[in-house]
């Protein structure tokens, strides 16, 4: 349970002033931004295209439905999202970080992704949107990177329309045997040789590893979404628990 007189979080391994946290997380980013896609596909072989590709299929989008993607970054999930919903729907990308969310807006102007397309530069903690504006809310690889996690939950609930669903795609805790030591090796070996090689920064990647097992496990997150207000909540585990899926509905 958090003291409530300690007003420090985590960022990575590090305990840090909570005001602290964000400023540095947008350092992390605006330091990936320019090789963020290439590196999802070298850290993942290629997997977080089927992870993302699961939650679409997840989210079950209908034509004409209203839908905020919070945390976007290159928008790879708002493009699938975009022609699911098509012409009579619509798509906001959201991001706090600028850097990154300019890289998605060029990235799916470029694949001809416009016409039913927002972008808003926003904090998940604080959204600038009026109450039950949209049917569905995603978060992918976005919510361990936010300071108050319960206030960005509220935020995704108070924003969907009655009926509407909340999709949280994020990394996990592995639940088969013996995987977790494979991960960490993985994590802590190759992940930050990675990026000192392609990206020029071992530091931000050793980051998003330390994040990753500073995040809720999936029974402790569906409690989380539990306590936001989100009924019917559930998750999927995708590649051994190393990422889940978690679902929730206002």
């Amino acid at each position: 349970m958090t003291d409530p007189a300690d007003d420090t979080t985590d960022f990575g391994y590090q305990r840090v002033p909570r005001g602290e946290k964000s400023r540095r997380v947008g350092a992390v980013f605006d330091s990936v931004a320019d090789n963020y896609d290439l590196m999802n596909d070298l850290m993942s072989m290629g997997i977080h295209r089927l992870w993302k590709h699961f939650t679409l299929e997840l989210a079950a989008i209908r034509p004409g439905e209203r839908i905020l993607d919070l945390a976007g970054g290159t928008g790879d999930l708002a493009a699938g999202m975009a022609r699911r919903t098509g012409r009579s729907g619509s798509v906001v990308l959201s991001d706090i970080n600028g850097r990154m969310l300019a890289r998605g807006r060029d990235r799916l102007a470029d694949a001809g992704v416009a016409g039913n397309l927002e972008v808003v530069q926003a904090d998940a903690e604080a959204l600038p949107f009026a109450d039950a504006s949209f049917d569905l809310v995603t978060i992918g690889f976005g919510l361990r990177n936010v300071t108050d996690k319960p206030a960005a939950l509220a935020e995704m609930k108070r924003v969907l329309a009655p009926g509407g669903r909340a999709l949280v795609l994020e990394f996990s805790k592995p639940a088969v045997p013996g995987l977790d030591k494979l991960y960490d090796l993985y994590s802590f070996s190759v992940l930050p040789r990675l990026g000192r090689l392609v990206a020029d920064d071992e530091d931000s990647y050793r980051y998003l590893a330390e994040s990753i097992r500073m995040h809720p496990d999936q029974g402790t997150l569906r409690s989380m979404m539990e306590d936001a207000g989100f009924e019917r909540c559930g998750f999927h585990n995708l590649t051994g628990g190393i990422v889940a899926v978690h679902r929730g509905y206002a």
